[in-house]
């Protein structure tokens, strides 16, 4: 038996199959990141718009997070009248991996944090009396019920993600209600 023809053989396929599992081990490294990736982050004293600059936890209302794929970092919206307006927005091409905004059921207006909720879920009233960060804004809530409580207390009209036209979102003269800026 001559074992240096088979020994080069033997070595190739150990090395082939460290490769193998190596490459797998990555693959599946990725995948764990993907799903931890789509979670949620959390508000700093820091955090800042991604559109603008602005600090988000210096305004009321709800925020808004976005993840795109390729992206590491996390795309803030002092607003969520800003987020929407990024979601539906015609020319948005790039693929979203998650969007958040806060359910204002549960977060203080004038202070929110966390309680965040799938954006393309949440239910919306647009046109109420209160103000966000850039004047008004598309309160968001995780239900109907909690859509419809804050209806009756600060007006407006409830509308579900899936019915969030373009036009119901339009930026246009939203600082002009900031007097703060």
């Amino acid at each position: 038996m001559n074992t240096d023809s088979t020994l080069p053989l033997s070595r190739r396929r150990l090395l082939c199959g460290c490769a193998g599992l190596a490459t797998l081990s990555l693959l599946g490294c990725g995948q764990s990141g993907d799903a931890a990736s789509a979670a949620p982050a959390e508000l700093g004293p820091q955090v800042s718009c991604s559109l603008d600059g602005m600090l988000l936890a210096d305004y009321p209302g709800p925020k808004g997070q976005i993840r795109y794929a390729n992206v590491a970092e996390v795309q803030w919206f002092c607003d969520s009248m800003e987020l929407l307006a990024t979601l539906v927005a015609p020319e948005q091409v790039r693929p979203v991996i998650s969007a958040y905004v806060q359910d204002m059921a549960l977060a203080d207006w004038d202070q929110p944090q966390g309680h965040w909720i799938d954006a393309r879920t949440a239910v919306y009233v647009l046109g109420s009396r209160r103000h966000g960060s850039m004047g008004p804004t598309a309160a968001s809530f995780a239900t109907e019920a909690g859509a419809q409580s804050f209806v009756q207390a600060h007006g407006g009209r409830a509308v579900r993600f899936a019915d969030i036209r373009p036009d119901l979102v339009d930026l246009s003269g939203g600082a002009l209600h900031d007097t703060r800026m």
